[in-house]
């Protein structure tokens, strides 16, 4: 049997996995469309759809990891192996997506595109697994909210100490060259991020027990299609959908925001990293929450706060840069409480549809949560590069009315569209606290009729 208490200790060296993966995703959400639009040379449309294609196609791939992964079997475990051997290939394409060779614009276009989908590639070869071992670390509930509550807090101080430390760093090492600058602040912000998955990796165990591996289907399809056929992942996945749209949107207007509508491009740094460290207490507050609320009315309760702090953004004057900055705090406070229930639930609704017959497939499930994650990247980092076009963005010099204006929509209007649609979802998720304590029976009974249809075929 089991223990239920996972140390503190496990809990920060898991958390560090996230430190490391957000080490770049952090950087990639706040600082790829800048780096291409600004220093690489490449247009903002062009950087849109950049960023909507290598997404869709890193999205495609997940499903393939997930079924690797949840088929390995290794003296460590299923899942830890992955933090090993992809660390420094992770750590090596970083630095290669912010290199800028000397080539034409066609040539350049075409290396943002081999760079970035290979950087993609393997962070969904790391990630997929990462996550998967969250649900295994143990089975009770109450324990994988705390465990994702330390993870993302982790994830948020790594994001943090990331985005202070970019422009910087591009500063100091770059010298006035920014090109130059990109590269070497992303080498030092790589090796590290290495590092921190090596802990991640001799920190942890995997307790839960696999199934035999007769159990195991070997069509990686129908595991990935069988996915859509458990009602309570699909409310979840979709829910992530608009949450990381939001996400993308508002990281990626961000230095816009800053630069051009308040002028203030040295606060840029400071616009990032506050709001990243607001939300490691909003991480940590969901650590004792949850042992006091039901996982489901703590969700809803975040997400009406992050409607009302993007609310109170958009009357916001151009002389008012700290009471801006002071909303975007407390919208990331909210936010990040959000976060880690999400990714709690993904094992809980992967334990229902066990409960209902079917196979464990854990990293099938965060596979699927992830690539719904991957996508609502792309769209809002593809819909910020286009609303710019569509708003008459230029690089460089000083931005019209209807420049400005556009820019404050994608940065508050955005996130309250995708935060209202995300609440209209979330009402058809049905794993409360109560309904977990009650061994789920109620909904299973409910959906048993819709178990008899057969599977749908993956051709």
């Amino acid at each position: 049997m089991q223990p239920s208490a996972i140390s503190i200790r496990e809990k920060i060296g898991y958390g560090l996995g996230d430190t490391a993966s957000n080490i770049v995703f952090q950087v990639v959400i706040n600082f790829l469309l800048v780096f291409y639009t600004d220093v690489f040379g490449i247009s903002a449309a062009a950087a849109g759809t950049l960023m909507l294609v290598v997404r869709i196609f890193d999205g495609i791939t997940d499903p393939l990891v997930g079924g690797i992964a949840d088929r390995t079997r290794t003296r460590w475990g299923r899942y830890r192996p992955f933090l090993l051997i992809m660390a420094l290939p992770y750590a090596g394409l970083a630095v290669l997506a912010f290199t800028t060779p000397d080539l034409g614009d066609n040539g350049k276009l075409v290396y943002a595109y081999i760079t970035y989908t290979l950087l993609m590639t393997v962070y969904t070869a790391i990630n997929i697994p990462y996550s998967a071992l969250g649900g295994v670390i143990t089975e009770d509930t109450a324990e994988r909210a705390s465990i994702q509550s330390y993870r993302f807090a982790m994830a948020m101080v790594g994001g943090a100490l990331v985005s202070a430390a970019t422009l910087p760093l591009v500063n100091l090492l770059g010298q006035g060259d920014k090109v130059f600058g990109y590269q070497m602040a992303m080498a030092v912000m790589a090796s590290i991020a290495a590092l921190c998955f090596f802990v991640c990796f001799w920190s942890t165990r995997e307790r839960v027990e696999p199934e035999p591996q007769e159990n195991q289907s070997k069509n990686f399809a129908l595991d990935f299609f069988n996915l859509f056929r458990n009602s309570q992942w699909a409310v979840i996945a979709a829910a992530t959908f608009f949450l990381l749209v939001l996400v993308a949107m508002r990281g990626a207007v961000t230095p816009y925001y800053v630069t051009y509508y308040f002028q203030s491009e040295n606060l840029v740094s400071m616009f990032v990293t506050l709001p990243m460290l607001a939300g490691v207490l909003g991480a940590i507050s969901t650590n004792f929450l949850t042992k006091k609320f039901c996982k489901v009315r703590l969700f809803n309760w975040s997400m009406i706060g992050v409607v009302v702090t993007h609310v109170a953004l958009l009357p916001l004057g151009r002389d008012q840069v700290y009471l801006a900055l002071a909303m975007a705090m407390a919208a990331n406070f909210v936010h990040m409480i959000a976060i880690p229930l999400v990714f709690s639930m993904v094992p809980d609704t992967v334990d229902y549809y066990a409960r209902k017959g079917h196979p464990k497939k854990m990293a099938m499930a965060y596979s699927g949560h992830l690539m719904a994650l991957k996508l609502g990247l792309a769209f809002g980092g593809a819909c910020a590069g286009w609303l710019l076009g569509y708003f008459d963005y230029v690089p460089n010099t000083e931005q019209s009315e209807r420049t400005l204006n556009g820019i404050v929509l994608i940065y508050a209007a955005g996130p309250v569209i995708c935060t209202l649609i995300t609440m209209i979802i979330f009402r058809r998720y049905r794993l409360s606290n109560a309904f977990i304590a009650a061994g789920m029976t109620e909904a299973i009974e409910t959906e048993s009729k819709a178990d008899t249809k057969p599977a749908p075929s993956p051709n």
